[in-house]
């Protein structure tokens, strides 16, 4: 199979790249806004509702409502990371290498 190299122009205007670089910054976007209202909803709870923090899971137990949040918070950061990487490894990295032996990189 031939390849011939593409200027910069090309590869930029090029059908295929453009869909790639759509993709990749809606799924950017999406999981970047769902951080921030995530990270930005507990910081907001603990700015402004910190009585509903502080109260108790249950009579007679020492855990707070606040640490079953905050250990949520985590794990769902850890979650939008593994979603980004499942994407990446199945769908991005497929397709940036289509591009890459169609335009000659």
């Amino acid at each position: 199979m031939s390849v011939i190299k593409k200027s910069a122009t090309e590869i930029l205007e090029d059908p295929e790249f453009k869909a790639l670089a759509s993709q990749k910054n809606t799924i950017s976007v999406i999981l970047t806004i769902l951080e921030l209202v995530l990270y930005f909803g507990f910081i907001a709870l603990i700015a402004f509702n910190k009585p509903f923090l502080a109260s108790k899971l249950s009579e007679g137990k020492a855990t707070t409502i606040g640490i079953p949040i905050a250990i949520g918070t985590i794990v769902l950061s850890w979650v939008f990371t593994g979603i980004y990487i499942q994407w990446a490894n199945n769908k991005y990295d497929v397709l940036v290498k289509k591009v890459k032996e169609r335009i000659g990189g």
